[in-house]
């Protein structure tokens, strides 16, 4: 049977935001959300203590790595995916299609199979000056992703070791018009 709500992947590579995931996953999850969360090694990593808690409030497992041939897969089917934050290393790789990591990999896929995806990066100012970031961020909205990055509505690099509130409401609305 078909799930009625909306199914949103909600992907997190390691930046300091990713440490929020709990609080966002209820958000969306009150937005009328499926929620699904999957993370980078590094991310994984950061949130080991916290994946407990994830599965719990989305009722699926977190997933980090690719199946096995012949396993089934343990999330149901995306709507949506969201990939926030969304780190250098990240936007980078799933620019070049280098898709070591399975939330990449999926990201990557996924406009390929009509499934909208919203980017939001969260870097420094000093990395977005690697003339690399800007190219990146223009492949992937040439792809057909959604990059919330810059003025008015997306995310405003800032400086290294500054931390300030990550604008996770823009991204949940982004993913709202996209469902």
């Amino acid at each position: 049977m078909p799930n009625p709500r909306p199914v949103v992947y909600l992907f997190a590579s390691a930046a300091p935001p990713a440490l929020e995931l709990p609080d966002v996953v209820r958000r969306a999850r009150g937005r009328g959300w499926d929620v699904a969360v999957g993370l980078t090694p590094t991310a994984r990593d950061w949130l080991d203590e916290r994946v407990p808690e994830l599965e719990e409030l989305t009722g699926h497992p977190v997933k980090t790595a690719y199946r096995r041939p012949g396993q089934p897969d343990v999330l149901p089917p995306a709507d949506a995916v969201l990939f926030a934050p969304a780190t250098f290393n990240s936007v980078n790789s799933l620019a070049a299609g280098i898709t070591s990591s399975w939330v990449v990999g999926f990201a990557a896929e996924a406009p390929g199979k009509r499934i909208p995806v919203v980017v939001m990066p969260c870097i420094n100012s000093a990395l977005v000056q690697h003339p690399q970031f800007d190219r990146s961020v223009a492949v992937l909205r040439e792809a057909g992703m959604r990059v919330l990055y810059g003025p008015p509505d997306g995310f405003v690099p800032n400086r290294p070791g500054e931390r300030l509130p990550y604008p996770w409401e823009r991204a949940l609305a982004a993913v709202e018009q996209a469902v």
